[in-house]
């Protein structure tokens, strides 16, 4: 074959390649708007914590419940905002390379796509459960229709989980060092 034919076409799928390999860096600024995202949670847990602490002697037990479930809500989406931003950001688009850093999650080490997909149905799962809770706490306030609507949704959130996890079991992994 013709050496002159070769070239260009090798040089065509380099340049392809870089580019295609080279478009991951267009998720950084989603990355950074989850970090802005995150922002917002911390000043809706500062404002909910205030709402608490200025209602300490005049809320009732139950409200004081549902604003503290409020707050564990919001730390555990901003948990999953991180475990989000961090792992996407490692496993998508370049390596942060912690090793050795005395804050480096311990999960980070061994993150990947599918093991990424079950701790966020698994975060998923814990948000739902708070707002089924705070569910049940306001179920006087509710109608039986609200009630068994949320249980299902959270039921079907638990299913996907364990879906995606057996799945995860199915999948061939690496061998461990």
């Amino acid at each position: 074959m013709n050496p002159e034919v070769i070239q260009p076409v090798a040089v065509r799928n380099k340049l392809l390649s870089t580019i295609l390999f080279g478009s991951r860096w267009l998720q950084v600024p989603l990355y950074l708007g989850l970090i802005g995202a995150q922002l917002v949670y911390v000043v809706h847990f500062m404002v909910e914590l205030e709402h608490l602490v200025v209602g300490t002697f005049t809320l009732t037990e139950e409200k004081i419940m549902l604003i503290v479930l409020g707050l564990i809500d919001v730390v555990m989406i901003s948990n999953l905002l991180i475990m989000v931003i961090i792992g996407g950001y490692e496993t998508f688009v370049s390596r942060l390379n912690l090793e050795g850093h005395p804050d480096e999650p311990e999960w980070l080490s061994h993150v990947n796509a599918n093991v990424l997909k079950v701790k966020l149905a698994t975060a998923i799962i814990g948000i739902s459960s708070i707002h089924l809770l705070k569910t049940f706490i306001n179920a006087p306030n509710l109608t039986d229709k609200v009630l068994m609507w949320q249980t299902i949704i959270h039921m079907t959130f638990v299913l996907s989980a364990i879906s995606i996890a057996y799945i995860d079991k199915l999948m061939p992994h690496p061998a461990k060092h």
